[in-house]
C-alpha cells in the first residue's frame, strides 16, 4: 500500500467502529513499509491486510478487511496468503475477533489468551511525578515495552513514543529508573492508552489518571488476559468492558515478564 491507500484502509477500520488513531498511518507504515498488502479492482480497493516484520522472529497481522461487495469471491484470502508469506518462517501475532477464531486456527494459529477493550470517562488528576517523555528515553522505553509484551518491535516502537500533535508519551519515574510509562492518542473517537507498562497498579492508576487529567475525554484501553491486576483496576476506575478480541498466535510463543501492560495496538501489537 502507499500511504494514501493506508488511509484509506483506516477509514475502513472507523467504519467498522475500530476507532483508529488520527494520525496512525504514518506510524504503522514506518514500522515496515512492504508489510501493508492491498487488492484493487482496476484502481478501486477491494480487500486489505499487513502483515508486519517486527524482528527477525516476530511479525504481527491486522487491518484484515474486505469491502462487503467483494466478499465470497476470494479477495481476502488472496491478500491473506500474499502476506502471511511474507512473514517467512516467522512467529505471526494476531488480536482477532472471536467468531474469526476457527478460520484463524485452519491458518495454523493458536489461542493464546484474549484481550479486552474497556471505555468510559476517568475522574482524572494531574500528577506532578509525570512527565512527557523525551528523546533520550525512547530507547529505555522499547526495552520495557518488549519485556512487558514479550516480543521486540524495535522500529514501530521508537516510532509510537515519538510525540506528535495528537499522541503523547507519559513517563513517571521512581528514583533513576523509569517505573512506567503510558502512551495516548487522539481517535476518531476519544483517547485509546497504548502500551501502557507499569510495575505496580499504583504506578498504572497514577499514568491512567493523569492521562485522563491531560485529554478529559472518554478513554480506551486494551487489556490483555495477562493483565490481571490493570483488568481489576480499569473495573475500579468505572470503565466499562466494551469489546474483545482473541490473542492468537502461529509459531512459537513467548511469555510477558511481570509486568502490567496494555496493548499499543490491536493493529501492529
Amino acid at each position: 500500500m502507499s500511504l494514501v491507500e493506508l488511509c484509506t484502509v483506516l477509514d475502513w477500520a472507523a467504519d467498522e467502529g475500530w476507532n483508529p488513531g488520527l494520525d496512525d498511518a504514518e506510524a504503522f507504515r514506518a514500522a515496515d513499509p512492504d508489510g501493508f498488502v492491498i487488492a484493487l479492482d482496476g484502481e478501486t480497493p477491494a480487500a486489505a491486510i499487513s502483515v508486519v516484520n517486527h524482528s527477525p522472529g516476530f511479525a504481527f497481522l491486522g487491518l484484515y478487511l474486505c469491502k462487503p461487495e467483494y466478499r465470497g469471491r476470494g479477495i481476502g484470502l488472496g491478500v491473506w496468503r500474499t502476506a502471511i508469506a511474507r512473514a517467512g518462517g516467522r512467529t505471526i501475532g494476531l488480536d482477532g475477533v472471536p467468531d474469526q477464531q476457527e478460520n484463524y486456527a485452519r491458518s495454523g494459529f493458536t489461542h493464546a489468551g484474549a484481550t479486552v477493550r474497556y471505555s468510559g470517562r476517568v475522574s482524572g488528576r494531574v500528577d506532578p511525578a509525570v512527565r512527557r517523555a523525551e528523546g533520550a528515553d525512547i530507547e529505555t522505553l522499547v526495552v520495557l515495552e518488549a519485556a512487558a509484551s514479550g516480543w521486540a518491535k524495535e522500529t514501530y516502537m521508537s516510532t509510537w513514543f515519538s510525540p506528535t500533535d495528537t499522541r503523547i508519551t507519559y513517563v513517571l519515574e521512581a528514583g533513576s529508573r523509569i517505573a512506567g510509562c503510558v502512551t495516548v492518542r487522539r481517535c476518531r473517537s476519544g483517547v485509546k492508552i497504548g502500551p501502557l507498562v507499569s510495575e505496580s497498579a499504583g504506578v498504572a492508576e497514577r499514568l491512567i489518571a493523569h492521562a485522563a487529567a491531560v485529554f478529559d475525554t472518554d478513554i480506551m484501553i486494551d487489556v490483555p488476559s495477562t493483565s490481571a491486576s490493570l483488568d481489576a483496576l480499569c473495573r475500579r476506575f468505572g470503565l466499562t468492558p466494551c469489546f474483545r478480541t482473541a490473542r492468537m498466535y502461529r509459531g512459537d510463543t513467548s511469555r510477558p515478564a511481570s509486568f502490567l501492560y496494555a496493548v499499543a495496538t490491536l493493529e501492529l501489537g
